[in-house]
């Protein structure tokens, strides 16, 4: 099965910043190579790994050696690991779109997690980290996880990936288990039986980074562990089963284990290859455990994915540049939407005049080790067409004001409970509701994010293609 469409269905902004000679590589070649000149090996490479439903308190460096990542703790100690490190969004797909696009999900037209709304799928017109990576020159692959859209237009080989192995939202569908699966890889639909997924998405890591060890690359390995189904090696669930795991967290920290290794698998890879110096890795959760599977440790946050509470959009996030960010503990708020930004100026890629980012920019302030611009950050995520009481949340320094999450099956009117306030530098776990005490202060933010819901809702229900206004203040 071989998925062709149109390059006339390219973001209008990035047809716009595209060379000639890049546009004609756009569609696949053999071997997956681009057809375009590629540019000089010294520019940064770009490695961004995102694990689902991954938990902060998952990995051992956390949790005092409940779980082992023996990779994962390696890597930040050579990172700069974010003490405030936020998703986009509670759930999946919403938050891969902000991360993709450097803009809110409601924005970028993904607010659900199932196909059927037609709310997983990214709007034609933005602009992808691939697609501008991509227009330099970049070799761009996606290995794994696609949750931003069915059909054509929506394809990652239509959003800036050159490469794709992986699954889409239709394949995720068939995904029974991890040792029987299907891989869309370049366009063929493929079924295994014969590995472990996890495994699987690693060596297609590995194969790409080799096949590129001679120009830069910005590769995208989205990790479908920890998420369901849940399966791993009967052997290491039973080491955890062992420790007196339930079950299902057993087999959900021997998933994360497995993947732990792929990992240090893939940074040895690099470091044989001595590309290591030269690329700036990234991993992250795309956001909280799962509230159906397993109980696990998650340090002292409250809540869980699907809802606002920090314990669903506070996540793991590290980012590894030899030489250039200083490892360590670093205390930078640091939300999806600032990966965009950040990485294109780490990697000198000029970003279009027009492009309307919520992200900024932390670059200066990353390698400098200055106090980036103070900002208010936002997140809010429903089952259903977005009703902005519900499950919604905005940042203001120490300050959180939470519109409480009532549940994550599908809603149909507005929420009548009251805002709850915290703040998080004396109150990380979020359990010492201040609002009573600070009525004018939740007023005003309140306000805020009733503003700030009118703006990427309007942006979300925007006409088609092409059709976006110019910024509006925010």
């Amino acid at each position: 099965m071989k998925t062709i469409v149109p390059s006339a269905l390219l973001p209008s902004a990035t047809v716009a910043l595209m060379t000639s000679s890049v546009l004609a590589s756009s569609l696949p070649v053999a071997g997956g190579a681009s057809e375009a000149t590629p540019p000089s090996p010294a520019k940064t490479n770009v490695l961004l790994i995102l694990a689902d439903d991954m938990a902060y308190g998952d990995l051992a460096c956390v949790n005092g050696g409940l779980t082992r990542t023996p990779s994962l703790d390696q890597l930040a100690l050579q990172s700069m690991f974010f003490n405030r490190g936020y998703s986009a969004a509670p759930v999946c797909a919403p938050a891969r779109a902000a991360m993709l696009t450097g803009r809110y999900p409601h924005r970028t037209g993904v607010t659900a997690l199932n196909k059927n709304t037609g709310r997983t799928r990214l709007h034609p017109d933005e602009t992808t980290i691939a697609d501008l990576f991509a227009a330099t020159g970049y070799a761009t692959g996606l290995i794994g996880k696609w949750h931003c859209g069915d059909g054509p237009a929506c394809h990652p080989l239509r959003r800036g990936f050159r490469e794709f192995s992986g699954f889409t939202e239709d394949l995720f569908g068939k995904l029974k288990s991890y040792y029987d699966y299907a891989l869309e890889i370049q366009g063929e639909e493929r079924a295994f039986k014969d590995r472990y997924m996890t495994d699987h998405l690693t060596e297609l890591a590995v194969d790409f980074v080799r096949r590129h060890r001679d120009r830069p690359f910005f590769l995208h390995l989205a990790y479908n562990a920890p998420h369901r189904p849940l399966n791993a090696p009967e052997k290491l669930i039973q080491s955890y089963k062992d420790k007196g795991f339930d079950n299902d967290t057993a087999t959900i920290y021997a998933m994360v284990e497995v993947m732990d290794h792929g990992i240090g698998r893939l940074l040895g890879e690099l470091d044989a290859l001595g590309l290591a110096g030269n690329t700036i890795v990234v991993f992250a959760s795309d956001n909280g455990p799962d509230l159906y599977t397993g109980k696990r440790f998650n340090a002292q946050f409250r809540g869980t994915k699907y809802t606002v509470y920090d314990g669903g959009i506070h996540v793991p996030l590290m980012i590894r540049w030899p030489g250039r960010l200083t490892p360590g503990r670093d205390n930078t708020l640091i939300h999806f939407v600032d990966l965009l930004p950040t990485l294109a100026a780490a990697c000198e890629i000029t970003l279009p005049g027009a492009l309307d980012l919520d992200g900024i920019n932390l670059l200066d302030a990353l390698c400098h080790a200055r106090r980036p611009p103070e900002r208010m950050l936002f997140w809010q995520w429903n089952r259903g067409l977005p009703l902005y009481t519900h499950n919604a949340a905005m940042l203001d320094g120490d300050w959180k004001l939470v519109r409480p999450f009532v549940t994550s099956r599908t809603i149909t009117a507005e929420s009548t409970q009251p805002p709850m306030l915290f703040n998080l530098r004396d109150d990380p776990g979020e359990q010492n509701d201040l609002a009573t005490r600070n009525p004018d202060r939740v007023a005003l933010m309140n306000g805020s994010l009733s503003e700030w819901a009118g703006r990427v809702e309007r942006d979300r229900v925007r006409p088609a293609a092409g059709a976006r206004a110019s910024a509006a203040p925010r």
